[in-house]
């Protein structure tokens, strides 16, 4: 996910502003000038949180209330859009011939194995943050795929990175692509095409740490994780990894101990450190992995969810690990598991941590909520009423949890122990919603089949 994720697509342990300047200012290698709340650089934001402090972002919405500008979009792609300064990127695949539209749903009987034989075109694409406006548009490639992909998937659902300096996409069975902030190209790297399980395509988003680019490619044909160097594309470090084909985009935990990658999959969730070099392994994940890990307060959370798997463990997991650290079958603690949820995780939604509480959206509508440092439940499942239908990761600030579903309706809950609907915001009825929005300062970005909105509070 987002980022399709059944296919995705698409959180950190210190407060957001810290989280921010580490993406600003060590990614970068410079000093940020902007506000740490101004950049939204990669999937879910600071920290893979989902999370802002900024204040003056909308509360209420619609296709014409609070908007500050809309754009439609050509071709289509899950993938978030992100923000850097007063620059907006977005990646985008146009098919020259028919594509199939999406069905709003679960995604059953969604398999395409066919391989579209029509010409299409990866997109980079920069918009100006106040207006919308196109700055710049690159085809990173054109041609026929080389893969198929589930009917409510996308070419373009691994959302970019930037670093402030340059903008980095990765599409899945074709490259990875590097455009300064004018959209000249810098570097470039194409990738083999390998086989996704069921021919469902490829999610999992690149990350930025320091002066390195890590991606993972978890597939059906030989699965990896790799480090490039950021500035130049040059390959550091690749290893295989014992994997089959998975959603999931990585996850750099920096704690008091070290700083690690942790990479979910379905047969173990596996953290290396920055040299790919093993740390340690954990099973008793469900048979689909999509959801992005992320920590807070010391805690790693790490969750997955397939619908008809008894097993959905949500995971939050201590600094420090060596091994394999799994839960025998009777356990739900051991001494790097802080404690485990075995059938609270979600399906394609990630798990959001917000004012101390674990919210975990379900695809058909349900909203468990349970507290971040012991795992016990504040409340169990709450109905959002004709919420079925949820591919996008929620979101919070202002005392508020955001939940869109994929009709473009976006249930407002408040923050806290006591379940309460606030109210819901729809957009347009054609517009389809999957992808994951972003937050920059006061304005709350959200993707459709066919539109970019940009959201802000009407000046009073």
């Amino acid at each position: 996910m987002k980022t399709m994720k059944e296919f995705s697509m698409s959180s950190l342990s210190r407060a957001i502003v810290a989280c921010a300047m580490l993406l600003t200012c060590v990614c970068s290698g410079q000093k940020s000038t902007l506000r740490a709340d101004e950049n939204w650089a990669q999937f879910r934001g600071p920290g893979a949180r989902g999370v802002s402090d900024s204040d003056g972002l909308p509360v209420h919405w619609s296709s014409s209330e609070n908007v500050l500008w809309k754009r439609n979009l050509e071709g289509r792609g899950w993938s978030s859009p992100i923000v850097w300064g007063e620059r907006v990127f977005l990646t985008t695949v146009i098919n020259e011939g028919e594509t199939e539209p999406p069905k709003k749903g679960l995604y059953f009987g969604g398999n395409r194995p066919a391989i579209p034989q029509t010409v299409h075109r990866w997109v980079v694409s920069c918009h100006d943050l106040k207006t919308g406006d196109l700055l710049w548009e690159k085809v990173a490639h054109e041609g026929p795929p080389t893969s198929p992909i589930h009917v409510k998937s996308s070419y373009a659902s691994e959302t970019p990175v930037t670093d402030g300096e340059r903008v980095y996409a990765y599409f899945g069975n074709v490259g990875i692509f590097c455009y300064d902030m004018q959209g000249k190209d810098v570097w470039s790297k194409k990738l083999p095409t390998v086989k996704m399980r069921y021919g469902w395509g490829t999610a999992a988003s690149p990350v930025l740490h320091g002066d390195r680019l890590y991606i993972v490619n978890d597939n059906d044909d030989a699965s990896w994780l790799a480090a490039y160097d950021k500035r130049t594309g040059t390959e550091v470090w690749k290893i295989e990894r014992n994997e089959k084909s998975n959603w999931a985009t990585p996850y750099i935990w920096e704690n008091e101990l070290r700083t690690e990658i942790v990479t979910p999959g379905t047969g173990k969730v596996r953290s290396y450190g920055l040299d790919g070099e093993l740390l340690y392994e954990f099973g008793g994940m469900s048979s689909i992995t999509i959801a992005t890990p992320y920590a807070n307060d010391g805690l790693l959370y790490v969750s997955s969810g397939y619908v008809l798997d008894k097993k959905k463990p949500l995971f939050a997991i201590r600094p420090g690990a060596k091994g394999d650290i799994s839960l025998a079958k009777e356990e739900t603690t051991n001494d790097y598991v802080a404690w485990c949820q075995k059938q609270a995780g979600p399906y394609n939604p990630s798990t959001i941590l917000y004012q101390g509480l674990v919210y975990v959206l379900l695809d058909r509508g349900m909203l468990t909520c349970y507290d971040a440092l012991t795992g016990e439940p504040v409340y169990g499942r709450k109905r959002l009423p004709r919420g079925q239908g949820f591919t996008s990761s929620p979101w919070a600030y202002g005392g508020r949890v955001y939940c869109l579903n994929e009709d473009g309706v976006t249930f407002v809950v408040k923050a806290g122990p006591e379940f309460e609907l606030l109210h819901t915001n729809h957009l347009d009825v054609d517009d389809m919603c999957m992808a994951t929005p972003a937050l920059a300062g006061d304005k709350l970005l959200i993707r459709t089949s066919s539109r970019l909105y940009c959201l802000q509070s009407a000046a009073e």
